[in-house]
């Protein structure tokens, strides 16, 4: 089972809060998910379709619980992609062109293309709309991979309708086209671990959230790791900018012509060329602080650049 499977699965089973509540959650999944078809005379005809049990039976529930309505299920198979698709029938009824106003799917011109601010008044509202949304259609990539949330809409007005739903509850959602249908999407951790707790995908946030942290922790380690091997770096080409100077010395001068001070870090930096200043610093005897050690190496550095300015200049 995919993760929005799993996410659709929970939702599914969250009851309403209150009957408004019931009525908002059905008219995001008929606006996401249905189409009507109309023969005259206000004969309609609904169709919901799903390739998700849990919402499936979520649909006919409300159907039947909020306005009565009579329903046909039919199941059928798939054997691309071997799995089954649910086909909700709502066959013409005398009931059912008032639950279609009701529900904000027709209006006095026919067809609406937003959401009925009505449906949305109450918090609740808004938010078992935005559950109903993601049951009809929405996609939440799998956290181990990356984040990545959208729901599905078929205008431009309800694809913004639902950002703005968002928006209420400080989750930023964008809009973008589709092959014909409009996105609307969160991109990164945080707005999606907020809209799965609003929504109450509880289950899912909980394992969101744990990726998360070990995707969190797996960064900070990676980012040591990384400033460590720089800095090793750093130290060996700056070990090897070191020893070139002191190569250079020996070969004109002799180590011996230095101060005793420069002599002795000279030698031990020869001998342990892979260490770091502080760590030359404690083979010292007595030992030297990084900043003693770091003075007498730019004194050594200063001098072989001397001498090279010399040979440039004679030269």
């Amino acid at each position: 089972m995919s993760f929005t499977a799993e996410v659709k699965d929970e939702l599914s089973r969250v009851e309403p809060r209150r009957s408004c509540c019931s009525k908002a959650q059905l008219a995001a999944l008929v606006r996401i998910e249905g189409t009507l078809h109309f023969s005259g005379g206000e004969r309609y005809r609904l169709e919901i379709a799903t390739e998700t049990a849990p919402v499936a039976r979520n649909a006919i529930k409300l159907l039947h619980g909020v306005y009565g309505l009579k329903t046909e299920l039919t199941v059928r198979r798939s054997v691309l992609h071997k799995t089954n698709n649910y086909l909700i029938t709502v066959p013409t009824q005398p009931k059912l062109a008032a639950a279609l106003d009701d529900l904000g799917v027709l209006g006095e011109e026919g067809l609406t293309l937003g959401i009925d601010p009505a449906l949305v008044k109450r918090d609740c509202c808004a938010i078992a709309y935005l559950r109903g949304a993601f049951l009809g259609g929405g996609f939440v990539a799998d956290p181990h991979g990356d984040f990545h949330f959208e729901l599905t809409a078929e205008s431009e007005e309800l694809a913004n309708d639902l950002a703005a739903l968002m928006a209420r509850f400080d989750i930023e959602a964008r809009v973008a086209r589709r092959r014909g249908l409009f996105a609307v999407y969160l991109k990164g951790a945080e707005p999606i671990v907020t809209f799965l707790a609003l929504v109450g995908a509880h289950r899912a946030l909980l394992r969101t959230e744990d990726v998360r942290i070990v995707k969190s922790m797996r960064n900070d380690v990676n980012r040591l790791v990384n400033a460590e091997i720089a800095n090793q770096a750093k130290t060996v080409e700056a070990a090897m900018g070191q020893i070139e100077a002191i190569r250079l010395l020996a070969a004109t001068r002799g180590l011996e012509s230095l101060p005793p001070a420069l002599a002795e870090l000279a030698e031990l930096r020869l001998a342990h060329p892979e260490v770091s200043l502080r760590e030359l610093g404690e083979l010292a005897e007595p030992p030297l602080s990084k900043s003693a050690v770091y003075h007498r190496v730019r004194r050594i550095e200063e001098l072989a650049a001397k001498l090279n300015a010399e040979s440039t200049s004679g030269g």
